[in-house]
C-alpha cells in the first residue's frame, strides 16, 4: 500500500532538515502507529504524504499503491485514496458542515469519473455514518468546525473519512484534545473502517490511543528517522521508559 524509501525532507527556502532518511513499509490492511517526541518529524511525514506546501523532498521516494506519490498534486492524492486527518482541523466560517461534505465527496467522485451523488443518496450516507459517531444532525448544519469542541472536530474528521472511504488513512494525533469519552467514540469510528483493503498510519505521542486502535506495528521516530520498530508491546515499553532510550539509536 505505502512504501517510503530513504526519505529526506527540509523546509522550503531554509536549510532546516526535518526528515533524515525515513524507511517505512505499510502493507494493505494493516494499521501502523508512529510514536515519538515533539519535533521528531512525525507530523512532517503526514504533511509530505498529503502534499502540503512548504516542504521540499531532497532525496528518496514514496510509492502509494505502486505509483510515485511525489509526482501527484494534493487533490490527485486525495482522489487516489489518501486521507489526512489533521491534529488541528481548520475552521471554515460560512460553510455548513453538510455543504462541505457534499462538495468534497462529489468532487472526489467527479475526479474518479463517477457520477455525483443525488441528495437522497448523500443524506442516507451521512445519516448512517453520523449515527456511528454519535454526531447530531444540528452539528452538520453548523459552519465546519466553527465553535466545535475538540471531540466534535475529530468526529467531523472521522465522518469525512467514513464518507470518502480512502485506501490510506493518515491520522495525525487524532487523540489530541480528546477526553476519554470522545476518544472512545472516535476510536470506534476508526476501527469500524478497518478492513483488508484499507491501511492506516496513526501518529501519536501516547500509548493510550493504542489501547483503542490496536496497531499491527509500532515505529519510533527520533531526529527525523525510524529508529525502532516492533509490535504493540513496543508502545507499552515507551509508556514505561519514555523516548530517551531511543534517542540517537539507528533502526
Amino acid at each position: 500500500m505505502l512504501e517510503i524509501k530513504n526519505l529526506h525532507v527540509k523546509v522550503e527556502e531554509e536549510d532546516k532538515k526535518i526528515l533524515k532518511g525515513v524507511d517505512l513499509t505499510l502493507p494493505a490492511g494493516e494499521v501502523h502507529a508512529i510514536m515519538g517526541r515533539n519535533g521528531s518529524g512525525k507530523s512532517t511525514l503526514s504533511y509530505v504524504l498529503a502534499g502540503k506546501e512548504g516542504y521540499e523532498v531532497t532525496e528518496g521516494e514514496i510509492l502509494f499503491m505502486g505509483k510515485d506519490l511525489l509526482e501527484m498534486e494534493a487533490d490527485e492524492r486525495a482522489a487516489a485514496g489518501l486521507f489526512l486527518a489533521f491534529q488541528y482541523p481548520i475552521e471554515i466560517p460560512g460553510v455548513a458542515t453538510m455543504t462541505f461534505l457534499k462538495a468534497a465527496l462529489n468532487a472526489q467522485r467527479k475526479t474518479r469519473g463517477e457520477e455525483e451523488l443525488k441528495v437522497p443518496e448523500f443524506m442516507k450516507l451521512v445519516k448512517d455514518a453520523a449515527n456511528q459517531l454519535e454526531i447530531k444532525q444540528d452539528m452538520l448544519k453548523r459552519p465546519l468546525n466553527v465553535g466545535f469542541s475538540g471531540g466534535e472536530k475529530k468526529r467531523a474528521e472521522i465522518l469525512q473519512m467514513a464518507l470518502m472511504q480512502p485506501s490510506l488513512c493518515v491520522l495525525d494525533e487524532t487523540d489530541s484534545g480528546l477526553d476519554i469519552d470522545a476518544l472512545k467514540i472516535v476510536s470506534d469510528g476508526v476501527n469500524h473502517l478497518r478492513d483488508a483493503n484499507r491501511s492506516m498510519l496513526v501518529i501519536t505521542h501516547y500509548q493510550r490511543l493504542l489501547n483503542y486502535i490496536v496497531p499491527d506495528r509500532v515505529h519510533v521516530f527520533s531526529d527525523g528517522r525510524v529508529v525502532e520498530s516492533g509490535d504493540r508491546e513496543l508502545a507499552l515499553e515507551l509508556e514505561k521508559k519514555g523516548y530517551a532510550e531511543f534517542d540517537g539509536t539507528a533502526a
